[in-house]
């Protein structure tokens, strides 16, 4: 059994905080994410549109696309306005033989908030649930019937975020939506990613491998932080650095039989967080412990 790692530019660059890493080019991100080992990366704010421009630029450094983030608003929109405002992406990602996309429900979301703690996030009630399962099936289908799968994200500050929120969708879905399991994300909300790993075989289409410092986590969970300030004390970390073992984590995956991308995915301040160093960190540990699980890692 095979996987392949990757890495999110989100360390060079913070899309939600242009700030983060505004002066750092894409080719910077590229070339010190293949030089760290990674053979692919997902998406970001700084990646041409059109797969005429982004195609060669991944060749020239030799690393795949290796899926992005999208943020639906499909609470508000219909199946069909959502369609129409992903498919720039969704043909894109075509284009460059992505696995997926990352969907995540961004409506009414405070992840971007600073001063709106985390127990403020939005909560659906039980008939917006079965409205919001009913449409998010519909375009888990169309995807699917493209052969772009939608690995849903659960995500801090957003409407699908704990652990029973997670289990409820992969529950009241057909088998065309799928889940990517954010380890960090998990962990932040309380939740088990072991036993959703463990539980939804079937689904899990994507894995972002974010780790989080044990002290950062409890002084926001304890100080009720916003996610944005969370992360700008230093939550997040690449694996290895912080207190995830993940090779409960890989051994579960590997009896699952899964074999597409582990992708390292941790938001920090690039001025305070090398993001160079960081990568070779995550890719370090993330092979070594790949290894020990029993898969080959595809180069």
């Amino acid at each position: 059994m095979s996987v392949k790692l990757g890495i999110a530019p989100i360390a060079w660059s913070n899309d939600d905080m242009p700030e983060l890493g505004g002066e750092t080019s894409l080719e910077t991100c590229l070339s010190e994410a293949r030089q760290a080992g990674f053979t692919g990366v997902e998406s970001g704010g700084k990646f041409p549109r059109t797969s005429g421009e982004l195609i060669p630029i991944l060749n020239k450094f030799d690393i795949k696309l290796c899926s992005g983030w999208y943020g639906a608003n499909l609470l508000k929109r219909t199946v069909k306005e959502e369609m129409e405002n992903i498919r720039g992406q969704l043909n894109l990602f075509k284009d460059c033989k992505a696995p997926c996309i990352v969907f995540a429900e961004v409506t009414d979301s405070i992840q971007g908030e600073e001063n709106k703690p985390l127990s403020k996030r939005p909560i659906l009630d039980n008939d917006t649930w079965i409205s919001y399962c009913k449409k998010i099936n519909e375009v888990g289908k169309r995807l699917e019937d493209e052969e772009m799968p939608l690995a849903y994200h659960h995500h801090m500050g957003t409407v699908i975020q704990s652990e029973e929120d997670t289990i409820r969708l992969m529950q009241e879905t057909n088998d065309s939506v799928k889940l990517t399991i954010d380890t960090g994300h998990m962990l932040f909300a309380g939740g088990d990613y072991l036993k959703i790993i463990k539980n939804f075989k079937e689904k899990i289409a994507h894995v972002h491998c974010k780790d989080m410092r044990e002290s950062v986590l409890k002084k926001s969970l304890s100080k009720n932080l916003s996610f944005r300030h969370a992360f700008l004390e230093g939550a997040f970390t690449v694996p290895g650095d912080g207190c995830i073992d993940y090779k409960p984590v890989l051994d579960q995956l590997k009896k699952n039989d899964y074999n597409s991308w582990l992708v390292v995915e941790a938001e920090q301040d690039p001025k305070k967080a090398n993001p160079f160093e960081y990568a070779k960190k995550g890719y370090s540990y993330l092979k070594k412990t790949a290894t020990k699980a029993g898969f080959e890692i595809i180069k």
